[in-house]
């Protein structure tokens, strides 16, 4: 085995690089073997619960809301459990088939297992799917299956006896030659009925195409893919892998047509994908399944599969690279020798009722990118640090939007960041998942620097706004409505969700150091109010609290050792508050986020626009006037149509609300 090390102590349980090289690879000294040492670092983790050919791979159940609840979800998480490590598993055996981990011969486990999925005396057995059975995640688990199939068929399908092959192919099939959910689960059909197709078995193929054209009609433009009807990392660690993986191993020789238009798609990712992680190649946390993490990387090494002149190739390295050690080198990403369900470690308002433990090897998706030749300029070009180093430079601000699907990525050199602002509109009531409603997507961004926190039961909001609603509970804004980006704004209009006639017009512009809000209240009523900042986790020491007046302002600064976070209202605003929460917080069981507040009475109120200055600093940096005051005035015209903003550098903007 490689150079792969790892001690087996409650203390330190992260992934260690050995042997660095810091010559190829000067800001993470990561190669591709220390890529296969951490996939190999994860597969241990699972194979530590198997001791024999017979054990699956079921791991500790984490409290909470992922199941399994009963004992008949136990058949599907053993599934899960299976086919996604296999996504780690898989790029491995192809490259080593004697792979051998806790004594186990790993291919001979996975076939093994596989075989069990189509015996009807095993525990593991699959029922096929019935004759008007709906879709499941029994479809999903299988087209991960065929996929993995796809890619290491001499070590994974070659060696099985044709029976079981046989069995397998009328199982999987009866899944994969069926109905599928409107998003990126046709995918799962498509790779099913590709792989069997592949080896020689008769499969619908006119479903197979319908599914591949509908697929192609959910892009949206600049490498975003619509998954029905959010904007997340499915567009990455689902159709744009699924595409660039079903053109290479079987779309280039079937269908070269439908392939080049994948193709295609997949290129256009190039140019404004990367420009989401951190200068130092952290990635946001933002959408549902963030539990999948390192997932999100995967395009960038397979663009390793075409040496495009048009690549920085030692940026995507260095990106991906940099995910990799963003989770695998966090104490609290492991337990129990698995990834836990959140994001560093387990955090519950980021879990989905659809996940088990074992969900979170859908992780592995990343390590597919080990697929892609060593001698690939992905694998063999320097790192760098791409358009930080070249275009992105400090003092200013960059926006990069996206017409059609609506998302703005914006990059703050002065602290290495990078921000997404996306689709939200998802009611409560309409939710039946959970999960689209909530704090994954309601948040007016998501920044690579400062993960989002959860919403508090007594008004603790970071990054949006909370409303006291007609059953005195405070309700965050969910409903939004994008308008427009213009002038470097970027305008939503929003509604809250049990009272149509509580509605704001939103426009956010972002500065070097932070975000100018302008928002315009168009409520009817009177309302409590509240706005939050960013929040900090507390780390090792107490998260520093200073106040000071600037021309006028009260400014509020937090301090908790690795970053700043300032907060200055400048209209409407009655007063602000720095809020501690627990439990909120990805990164800390203890947080603080400041609140800005305002009881507002549409017959007593001064002014309807609320203006907010959200700043930010690295810990250690001083602030001086220039940051912390950058706006001259702030002046409503027009019947509170426009808002004319005028900077202390000598620009201005007008907001226009209505256009």
């Amino acid at each position: 085995m490689s150079v792969f090390a790892q001690k087996q102590t409650k203390k330190d349980n992260i992934f260690h690089i050995v042997n660095p090289d810091y010559k190829l690879s000067p800001h993470t000294g990561m190669t591709k073997q220390h890529w296969k040492d951490a996939a190999t670092y994860l597969l241990k983790g699972a194979f530590s619960y198997i001791n024999t050919m017979d054990d699956a791979m079921k791991f500790p159940k984490q409290s909470g809301k992922s199941y399994p609840h009963n004992e008949k979800q136990v058949p599907t998480e053993k599934l899960e459990g299976l086919c996604r490590t296999l996504f780690v598993a898989a790029p491995l055996l192809k490259d080593n088939p004697n792979l051998t981990i806790n004594k186990i011969k790993v291919a001979e486990y996975y076939r093994y297992q596989i075989s069990k999925l189509v015996d009807a005396t095993s525990k593991s057995f699959i029922v096929p799917r019935a004759k008007n059975g709906g879709p499941s995640q029994n479809l999903v688990e299988f087209g991960a299956l065929a996929l993995s199939l796809l890619v290491s068929p001499d070590t994974l399908w070659e060696p099985l006896p044709q029976a079981t092959k046989n069995a397998l192919a009328k199982t999987m099939l009866s899944y994969g030659d069926g109905p599928t959910v409107d998003s990126n689960w046709k995918f799962f059909n498509i790779f099913v009925l590709s792989f069997f197709k592949e080896q020689g078995y008769a499969v619908n193929e006119k479903l197979l195409v319908n599914y591949l054209e509908k697929s192609l009609k959910d892009y949206r433009g600049d490498g975003w893919y619509n998954d029905s009807p959010a904007y997340d990392y499915y567009s990455m660690w689902a159709f744009q892998m699924y595409g660039s993986l079903w053109s290479q191993y079987f779309g280039n020789k079937y269908y070269p047509e439908i392939a080049l238009k994948f193709k295609s798609n997949f290129n256009d990712l190039k140019t404004t994908y990367p420009k989401m992680f951190s200068k130092n190649g952290q990635m946001i946390m933002w959408g549902r399944s963030i539990s999948y993490r390192i997932g999100a990387i995967v395009p960038l090494p397979l663009m390793g599969f075409e040496n495009d002149a048009n690549v920085n190739y030692g940026w995507m390295r260095r990106i991906s690279s940099g995910v990799l050690k963003q989770f695998l080198q966090h104490p609290e990403f492991m337990e129990d020798n698995v990834p836990t369900l959140g994001f560093y470690g387990a955090f519950e308002p980021a879990v989905q009722n659809y996940s088990c433990r074992g969900s979170v090897y859908w992780m592995g998706k990343a390590f597919m990118g080990l697929l892609v030749s060593d001698d690939s300029p992905f694998w063999t070009s320097i790192e760098n640090e791409g358009a930080w180093e070249s275009e992105l430079k400090d003092g200013k601000v960059f926006n990069n939007f996206m017409k059609d699907s609506e998302l703005l990525i914006t990059n703050y050199p002065n602290i290495g960041a990078s921000e997404v602002r996306s689709w939200c509109h998802e009611k409560v009531k309409d939710d039946w998942q959970k999960f689209r409603s909530t704090e994954n997507y309601n948040r007016l961004s998501y920044s690579s620097a400062f993960p989002w926190q959860a919403d508090g039961e007594n008004g603790e909001v970071a990054m949006n706004y909370v409303i006291k609603n007609k059953k005195e509970a405070w309700e965050a804004f969910r409903l939004y409505t994008f308008k427009k980006f213009e002038d470097e704004i970027y305008y939503r209009d929003v509604v809250l969700e049990t009272d149509e006639n509580i509605k704001f017009n939103l426009a956010e512009i972002p500065l070097k150091n932070g975000i100018l809000r302008v928002d315009k209240n168009n409520s009817d009523k009177a309302i409590a109010m509240r706005l939050g900042h960013y929040a900090l986790p507390k780390f090792d020491k107490e998260i520093k609290i200073s106040t000071k007046k600037i021309k006028g302002n009260k400014v509020t600064i937090m301090d908790n050792g690795k970053y700043q976070l300032a907060m200055i209202p400048l209209l409407g605003w009655d007063k602000t508050e720095v809020v501690s929460a627990k439990g909120l917080h990805p990164e800390s069981i203890n947080s603080k986020v400041i609140n800005v507040t305002s009881s507002f009475n549409p017959k007593k109120a001064n002014s309807t626009i609320y203006a907010t200055l959200m700043l930010w600093k690295k810990s250690g940096e001083k602030w001086n006037k220039k940051e912390l005051c950058p706006v001259k005035s702030i002046k409503p015209i027009h019947n509170l149509k426009e808002v004319i903003v005028k900077f202390n550098n000598g620009e201005s903007k007008t907001i226009k609300y209505n256009e």
